[in-house]
């Protein structure tokens, strides 16, 4: 017996999530009753995964409830928020019990080691889409922007680069079979959003970032909103050994730097906070990489590991 949308919304959102005092009406009404702790801001993101552009027909539920909670967590990590409260927007072909079970679990296991309850939203049906809106809090003024990187700053990233974007070319047949096919999947269907990683450099960063559409369009936002440009040394980024190996065969540094998906942190830091923020960064369980300057100069310059230049007209990804 297929369930009506209410049934759908009881038995796999309402409960099973983290609860937070800091709401007073959640599912179940017209409007979720919120209440923004004294002295702080609210930030608030939103992504929306579609079925056939975001994620392969098919793919697992889990994973997929995974992704669009790790996305919109990645862009308050960005900023530098600590995650309080989601909405979500779940468009259907059918409710299929089994794919809803594994999809609630996979958004409510990253949920709760984030302590993010779910508030409310809207079930309708359709082909696949899932939308999901994030709710954080910052410090008056302490949030991490992208108009603050100045000349001089150090470009600094965590974790690896060109995992997820590895995966994609080996699901998508466009690169043989590779050894760490599943672990690389795993980056691409299930990242770790940084958010100690992000809270760490509140008031030692000047601009921040997360990688989502690729290392160059991503660094290219906060030099456009910051009036600079920057200089990347190329033998800097951190590559995992399968990227390595696949760069070692088709030295497509495209890739790393384009194909999106990271959900890593970018970010420049004045050369007198270096230590600080390694530390920071560190402590928070990510590893970090310096990889280049901010300029003066506009545009963004990619040195080869041999000296040369990298003709950097690859973009990341864009929808239209």
């Amino acid at each position: 017996m297929a369930l009506s949308e209410f049934d759908l919304i009881r038995r796999y959102f309402a409960d099973g999530f983290c609860g937070r005092n800091d709401v007073i009406l959640g599912i179940g009404d017209d409007c979720a009753l919120l209440q923004v702790p004294a002295g702080q801001e609210l930030a608030v993101t939103i992504d929306t995964l579609v079925e056939g552009v975001h994620f392969f027909p098919g793919a697992d539920p889990g994973s997929l409830g995974h992704k669009a909670m790790a996305v919109n967590l990645s862009d308050l990590a960005a900023m530098g928020a600590t995650p309080a409260w989601a909405t979500l927007a779940l468009t259907l072909p059918g409710s299929n019990p089994d794919w809803l079970q594994a999809f609630s679990r996979g958004i409510g296991d990253l949920s709760r080691r984030h302590q993010v309850q779910l508030i409310g939203g809207d079930t309708t049906r359709g082909g696949l889409t899932i939308t999901l809106q994030l709710h954080g809090f910052v410090e008056p003024g302490r949030a991490l922007r992208r108009d603050g990187a100045r000349a001089g700053d150090l470009i600094g990233v965590t974790g690896t680069l060109g995992d997820a974007g590895l995966a994609l070319l080996a699901l998508s047949g466009q690169y043989g079979v590779i050894d760490a096919l599943e672990w690389v999947r795993r980056r691409l269907e299930r990242p770790e959003p940084r958010v100690a990683a992000g809270r760490s450099l509140i008031g030692l960063a000047h601009a921040a970032i997360d990688i989502s559409d690729g290392l160059l369009a991503d660094l290219g936002h906060i030099c456009e909103r910051s009036g600079t440009g920057a200089t990347l040394q190329l033998a800097r980024l951190p590559l995992s050994p399968p990227v390595e190996r696949y760069l070692a065969e088709r030295g497509d540094w495209s890739m790393p730097l384009s194909a999106g998906d990271d959900y890593e942190l970018c970010f420049s830091v004045p050369p007198r906070a270096q230590r600080a923020v390694e530390g920071a960064i560190r402590a928070s369980g990510c590893a970090i990489s310096w990889i280049g300057t901010i300029e003066q100069a506009p545009g963004i310059r990619c040195l080869l590991p041999d000296g040369g230049t990298l003709d950097v007209a690859a973009a990341g990804y864009e929808h239209f």
